[in-house]
Formats: structure tokens, C-alpha cells, sequence
């Protein structure tokens, strides 16, 4: 299953000098980050000292979810076709791989870094330029990674649960990863002009509301039907992570949110 929460993009454009003294400035923020990260939590499963502002930022999300993103996402599901709806979501995960490459490598993947490669060229070549996923038709796997899995196998602690507005929900070490997947590990925005990103950006936000329409199910029962919303997304969101990250975990370990 894909992650139910992924992050804005909300870079803006980079200029002349602006591009390194912003990327010193980020290593910076990273250093103080990851110093958190590292930071022991008691022993539990969760580790949530912030929790009175993660409910209120909890409470944003959700009233924003029920007002703007669920109905904007019934839309999309309702009305958009399925081969459309598959271009969308084919050309926004081609766009990901070389972010994807960079992090394989980070983490000593050598064969996955080698098979994002592929991937990448034969949707970019054959694909037309990603609106097809070949790669899939011809048996090659397609495996998410980021910079907060990067910093696992680093070693780096998960830290506190965070939520953050509109991304929803994460960890300490998982932020510092959005904002180095967006500020320094995305070759194609430092390349592409302004006006494609804003195309970029307009169809990663549809595959966006696809993902919230496939798995509306779930995420409104999370939401709306349980009786602590907050809880329960925490929960899910921590053990799903947390079986993303681990070669030990299997599904039989995962407690059911929703368990009497």
C-alpha cells in the first residue's frame, strides 16, 4: 500500500546564489534536526511529547480534509477516467525516481539504485516520458524510498510524533526527510523552469486526491467513525511506518487500531 500522507511541494524558485547559501542554511536546520531525532523517548510504542499541539494541527487537518480535500477527492474519483487517472499517477511517479536513485544510494542500494535507473529510462524513452508505466508491464518492481527511510538505515532514531499541517502525520526524523527530499534531493527542480513545476505540481496534487479517493475507506474510518481520531491515526500511521522500515516485522505483529 502506498503511504496515505505525502508532502506538499512547496519549493519556490531558486536563483543565482540563492540555491547554496539555502542549501548550507537547510544542512544547518539538519544538524539541530537529526540532533532531536536522536534524542531517547520512553519506552513505549510511541513517543509523543508534543501532543497537545500535534491534536489542535490534528484538528486543522481534519476540518480541512472534511471541507476542502474528501469532497475535491469523491470529485476526482467520480468523474476523472481510469486510464487518465492511471497517466496521473504513472508520469508523478516517474517524476519521483530520481529522488528515489539518489536515496538508494544513500542507503548502499546499489541494485535498487540500478533498477530505478531503468526504471526511469524506459518510462522516460519508451513511456513517453512517464504518461506510460512500461517498467511495470515488463516485470520491473517499483519500491518507494525517501530520505527519512535513508536516515533509518543511518541509524538516526525516529524521534517524536509529529503532526504537521496539511502533511499529516510523521516523526521527527520523517520531517527532516520531507524537507531534504524537497529542498536538496530533487535534481529535477533545480532544472526544470518555473513553468513546469507549476505543471508538476498541479498533477502530483491530483495523484494526491486519487490516493485519498483509493483509500477513502480507511482513511474516513480513521477520521470520522472512531472514537479518538487523533489516536487512531497516530497508531496506524506509526506501525505502518514503522513495517515499512523493519525486515523483522511482519503483518502478524501490527495491532489492529480498531481491536476491541
Amino acid at each position: 500500500m502506498k503511504t496515505l500522507f505525502h508532502r506538499f511541494n512547496l519549493r519556490g524558485p531558486v536563483r543565482g546564489d540563492a540555491r547554496p547559501s539555502r542549501a548550507f542554511a537547510v544542512l544547518a536546520l539538519f544538524t539541530l534536526a537529526l540532533s532531536a531525532c536522536s534524542s531517547p523517548g520512553p519506552e513505549g510504542e510511541f513517543y509523543d511529547p508534543l501532543e497537545p499541539q500535534n491534536r489542535a494541527i490534528h484538528a486543522f487537518n481534519k476540518s480541512v480534509d472534511k471541507a476542502v480535500i474528501r469532497p475535491s477527492a469523491n470529485v476526482y474519483g467520480e468523474v476523472v477516467p481510469a486510464p487518465a487517472k492511471y497517466v496521473v499517477t504513472s508520469f508523478t511517479d516517474n517524476l519521483a525516481m530520481p529522488n528515489r536513485f539518489i536515496n538508494n544510494v544513500l542507503q548502499f542500494n546499489i541494485e535498487s539504485a540500478a533498477i530505478t535507473t531503468l526504471r526511469f529510462t524506459l518510462n522516460t524513452v519508451v513511456g513517453l516520458g512517464g504518461l506510460l508505466d512500461v517498467a511495470t508491464v515488463l516485470g520491473l518492481p517499483d519500491e518507494d524510498t525517501d530520505f527519512g527511510e535513508t536516515l533509518s538505515v543511518w541509524q538516526v532514531g525516529e524521534g517524536a510524533y509529529v503532526e504537521l499541517p496539511l502533511f499529516g502525520p510523521n516523526t521527527a526524523r520523517g520531517a527532516v526527510g520531507k524537507v531534504a527530499d524537497t529542498l536538496l534531493l530533487d535534481p529535477l527542480g533545480f532544472i526544470i523552469p518555473n513553468r513546469e513545476k507549476t505543471i508538476r505540481t498541479g498533477v502530483w496534487a491530483l495523484d494526491k486526491l486519487g490516493d485519498r479517493h483509493q483509500y477513502a475507506d480507511l482513511i474516513d474510518e480513521m477520521l470520522y467513525n472512531s472514537a479518538d481520531s487523533y489516536v487512531t491515526e497516530r497508531s496506524y500511521y506509526l506501525q505502518n511506518r514503522r513495517f515499512q522500515l523493519s525486515k523483522e516485522l511482519s503483518e502478524a505483529d501490527l495491532e489492529d487500531p480498531y481491536a476491541q
